[in-house]
């Protein structure tokens, strides 16, 4: 007996068809671009977030769930140590913070787009 375990087996990760996971590259590139672009225009982390979320079920059992837990982890993270770095600037340690925050978040968005690039999940 074959169990699969819930997973479908028509041969497609996910059971995703070729049209649906080109869906969901392109959706996942879209949310690398709003989270970049948050740094000139802070709502578009928010926009991103939201369709993290929304689409997030979408994802499950495709390379691009990894890729969707890698964006989530880094907003959640980032808004921590933002918020941190923020709260602490007056101790001046703060800005040391968001200095390595920010380092931490591009580091995030760039591998995050280089494993999309190459097709591949992320670890986590």
């Amino acid at each position: 007996m074959n169990d699969t375990f819930g997973l479908e087996t028509s041969g497609h990760p996910g059971g995703k068809t070729p049209d649906e996971l080109a869906s969901l590259r392109q959706l996942t590139l879209i949310i690398y671009v709003l989270y970049a672009l948050s740094w000139l225009l802070g709502v578009t982390a928010i926009i991103a977030i939201v369709i993290n979320y929304v689409k997030r079920e979408d994802t499950f059992g495709t390379l691009y769930e990894s890729h969707f837990r890698w964006q989530i982890r880094t907003f959640w993270w980032g808004l921590f140590w933002f918020v941190l770095g923020a709260l602490t600037m007056v101790l001046l340690v703060g800005f040391a913070i968001l200095f390595v925050a920010t380092v931490w978040v591009i580091y995030r968005l760039v591998k995050g787009l280089l494993y999309w690039n190459d097709r591949k999940p992320l670890p986590l």
